[in-house]
């Protein structure tokens, strides 16, 4: 059995999963109310309540799998990349419950999880595969010859897409976190009511800064603009862009599966978009997609544990 831990931005988690990959719990405490009054995630905010809560939460995870601390046979944590006293919160938790009782621990970066989310579960998919990765941090397509490791194929060169819907929802006068709420306005307007740029940097990378740019402009020129439809003529955008380059790493990788991943892949459009590329898609349920920890522990079956008491001087660290 795996604890995993994961602190890495806003969202509090814990889950206990089977070395098969059967999730035997996830919980996440969402901070999403806590930080909505700013906008945006106040890191010091976020750490501060990722310390009130951790505890809590795996207890929690621990109680709604059946288990106990002695039942778990390694401990996995979130070491990189994300907010700096936010993942040190889970890592000090981590090693300290691992330290106790001389558990291996398995330093996980987050951006793994994402990418080998689709492996948990009662249906896997297998490798070799492509997998997108669409998040509010990090925009990127790999290919996933072995779960214990990936290979970027391309990556955005300015904006994630999960920040371009974050900020697209605060010009639209949209709430926190913005991309829910830009899927939701989109719904009640038409997407083909304005054309937006989809920028196209390189074969297999991203740029969304130009598109938030557009909506500003948009917004300036045309003030007494539908909001619904503008936010489904931008929403279409950003899956258009990352639907397009998807189907092009398919046909240059001759890659028959696709995996998607990332708090952007909860995004109903994009859901709906990636079924009609044309191989089978593995789209995992919503909350394997937001920050979780079960990505995290099911990432840490595939990847050397580090025996106590190696991980004592382990860091964490803001960046991959």
């Amino acid at each position: 059995m795996i604890l995993g831990v994961e602190t890495s931005c806003d969202d509090t988690c814990a889950a206990l999963v089977s070395a098969g990959g059967e999730i035997r719990s996830n919980v996440i405490a969402s901070q999403g109310l806590l930080h909505s009054a700013y906008g945006g995630v106040v890191p010091e905010i976020a750490s501060r309540r990722h310390l009130e809560l951790v505890d809590a939460v795996i207890a929690d995870a621990l109680e709604r799998a059946g288990t106990r601390l002695d039942d778990v046979d390694t401990v996995a944590v979130t070491q990189r990349p994300g907010l700096i006293g936010a993942l040190l919160v889970g890592l000090s938790s981590a090693k300290a419950l691992a330290a106790t009782r001389r558990l291996p621990l398995v330093a996980v970066d987050h951006l793994h999880g994402h990418v080998v989310a689709s492996t948990l579960g009662p249906e896997p998919i297998d490798a070799p595969y492509l997998c997108l990765v669409a998040s509010g941090g990090h925009t990127f397509l790999a290919r996933v010859d072995d779960p214990a490791h990936y290979t970027v194929l391309g990556q955005t060169l300015d904006d994630a897409a999960g920040e371009a819907f974050d900020k697209g929802a605060r010009l639209l006068g949209q709430g926190y976190p913005g991309g829910p709420e830009v899927d939701r306005l989109a719904r009640q307007g038409n997407a083909n009511a304005f054309d937006f740029p989809r920028s196209a940097p390189g074969e297999l990378d991203f740029s969304f800064s130009g598109l938030k740019t557009a909506l500003l402009y948009r917004l300036r020129d045309e003030p007494g603009a539908d909001h619904a439809d503008l936010a489904a003529s931008y929403q279409r955008a950003i899956v258009d862009a990352l639907v397009a380059r998807t189907r092009a790493a398919l046909e240059r990788e001759g890659l028959e599966r696709l995996a998607i991943g990332g708090g952007v892949a909860a995004n109903s459009e994009l859901r709906a978009a990636v079924q009609a590329i044309g191989v089978p898609v593995w789209v995992p349920p919503t909350e394997l997609c937001t920050d979780n920890a079960a990505m995290i522990a099911g990432a840490a079956r595939f990847l050397e544990p580090i025996e106590y008491p190696g991980y004592l001087s382990l860091d964490a660290a803001a960046r991959v």
